[in-house]
């Protein structure tokens, strides 16, 4: 049988490209992140060279797709806290996502369902407005989650004859 060393002794005897690559992995096992983000995240401790050799193999192994976490940036948004694809697709560059990533995960949006579910998040406050102020906050509230005027005005006037 193969003779067993101490805990310790197996970590110091790793290479450092390994232990960076297990860094990564548990890192991604909390959350979905890209690839800048686990770049910066490994950089703290670990040389660029040992960095970009465990991104690689991270990227070969499947635990690290930027498309990947782009499309479930979307899902997320969609289901939680609706944006327009302008904003999203910022979020996503911001996060390190190329604008082409970017571009193929908002494709296909329906930005009129998601102002409608956006504006529908907000109606409960408005309940007691009236015309003015209840077109002036939510416009406003719709517009900061990235929606065209145009877009806000239908979507304001919707949610007003429905309420």
């Amino acid at each position: 049988p193969a003779k067993r060393w101490p805990f310790w002794f197996t970590r110091m005897e790793r290479s450092e490209t390994q232990r960076a690559y297990q860094t990564g992995i548990r890192i991604l096992g909390y959350r979905p992140r890209t690839r800048k983000a686990v770049v910066q995240r490994l950089e703290r401790r670990y040389s660029s060279d040992a960095v970009r050799q465990a991104v690689a193999r991270l990227e070969q192994s499947g635990y690290l797709n930027d498309a990947d976490f782009a499309r479930a940036w979307r899902r997320s948004r969609e289901a939680h806290r609706p944006r327009s694809g302008f904003l999203i697709r910022r979020e996503l560059e911001q996060r390190g996502v190329s604008r082409e990533v970017a571009e193929e995960a908002v494709a296909g949006l329906d930005e009129e369902d998601s102002a409608y579910r956006a504006g529908l998040s907000r109606l409960r406050s408005l309940r007691a407005a009236d015309w003015t102020t209840f077109r002036r906050r939510l416009g406003d509230y719709l517009r900061r989650r990235g929606f065209p005027i145009a877009l806000t005005r239908s979507t304001v006037e919707r949610l007003w004859r429905e309420r």
